[in-house]
């Protein structure tokens, strides 16, 4: 059964606007790296910096790929890549009518969730500092997951039951 068209359209525009977001974090980081003069538009203050965030050591590989793989293993790519790779993801499985792409856009989320709270606690209580692109994301992320969550029970026909009329 394909979704309805209202969760396709919202699907279709938080996807789009976390793949936005990813790219401008993208550009801010590599931006910064070409030129430490930069300043990107997400950088209002020194307390409210996207590209102090973006380029510290939990903007690449969340800050654990380097220390468990090595600074120049493929896995430590900017956080911004991964979040390229996530809205994409939910994009193409978020069109896929079938269970296993519910399930397997579910388990994507859930584990963005927690790549969110664990970058929100960095961001928070490590860097002191507060991100407007970054928290935004973790809210994309959060509805990602309420979407995902919905479509599951949609398919998996485990949702409300309604009681049949009588004489049916």
């Amino acid at each position: 059964m394909a979704a309805p068209g209202w969760e396709r359209a919202l699907r279709l525009g938080l996807c789009a606007l976390g793949l936005a977001l990813s790219v401008y974090a993208l550009h801010v980081e590599s931006s910064r790296e070409r030129d430490p003069g930069y300043r990107a538009m997400c950088d209002l203050s020194p307390s409210v910096s996207c590209s102090k965030v973006f380029t510290s050591r939990w903007g690449r590989g969340f800050g654990l790929v380097e220390d468990l793989l090595g600074k120049h293993s493929v896995f430590n790519q900017p956080n911004s890549l991964f979040g390229i790779v996530f809205y994409i993801l939910q994009t193409l499985l978020g069109f896929t009518p079938s269970t296993l792409a519910a399930v397997t856009l579910l388990g994507a989320s859930l584990v963005s969730i927690a790549g969110s709270l664990y970058l929100a606690y960095i961001l928070f209580f490590v860097l002191h500092d507060f991100c407007l692109v970054c928290v935004t994301t973790y809210l994309l992320n959060g509805a990602l997951l309420l979407l995902n969550y919905q479509r599951l029970v949609g398919l998996s026909g485990s949702g409300p039951r309604r009681a049949k009329p009588k004489g049916q």
